[in-house]
């Protein structure tokens, strides 16, 4: 049942990469199925934050449909593959909500949960609670947040031992770099920056 899950995962994992990548609204509705195969597995491998998370993904993977669906309908939105760049007066609260995120979730998971990792795994369930919220705001810096969540997962998941997503991992942060670097060209050269 894990490798099944893992293959499936991995597959899906790949195609809402792709379809970020290409900034393509539908990616939003592969972010509605993937979280339920994750959230078993990882379940399954007792990382419980990140297990729970995918509940999050789910609920964040309807409102981003529903925010790019809003985004795409603006008139001052002529270019279909607009991202933006975070505003500056956003970041100390971006960092704020991911320092209180991962003291509440590492704090759940020594509570009530037999974790072995709740360091690392409150620490990228937190990251990335914030970097899905800056994906459905189209902001281009959420690609740095993914590639440090993605590097700490990969040395995570092999430590639990679910290679083949860790695998997945090591292909999502070396995609990271390569989605900000089109992003960052989209956000300077199609789109308006926001500051």
């Amino acid at each position: 049942m894990v490798l099944a899950l893992q293959i499936i995962g991995t597959i899906l994992g790949l195609l809402y990469l792709y379809l970020e990548y290409k900034v393509n609204i539908w990616l939003w509705v592969v972010g509605v199925v993937m979280p339920v195969v994750h959230g078993i597995l990882y379940y399954q491998a007792g990382l419980y934050a990140d297990a729970a998370i995918n509940i999050y993904y789910v609920l964040a993977g309807i409102y981003g449909l529903i925010c790019w669906l809003c985004h795409s309908q603006k008139k001052s939105d002529a270019v279909p593959h607009s991202v933006l760049t975070a505003p500056r007066r956003t970041i100390p609260l971006l960092v704020a909500s991911y320092a209180i995120l991962h003291i509440a979730i590492y704090l759940l998971l020594v509570t009530f949960t037999n974790s072995t990792v709740p360091v690392c795994d409150s620490f990228t369930t937190a990251l990335s609670i914030v970097a899905l919220w800056m994906l459905s705001k189209k902001y281009t810096e959420q690609w740095l947040v993914w590639l440090v969540v993605d590097a700490v997962t990969v040395g995570l998941y092999i430590y639990k031992g679910i290679y083949i997503t860790a695998a997945l991992y090591a292909v999502y942060t070396l995609l990271a770099v390569v989605g900000y670097m089109k992003w960052r060209r989209l956000s300077n050269g199609d789109c308006q920056a926001v500051r």
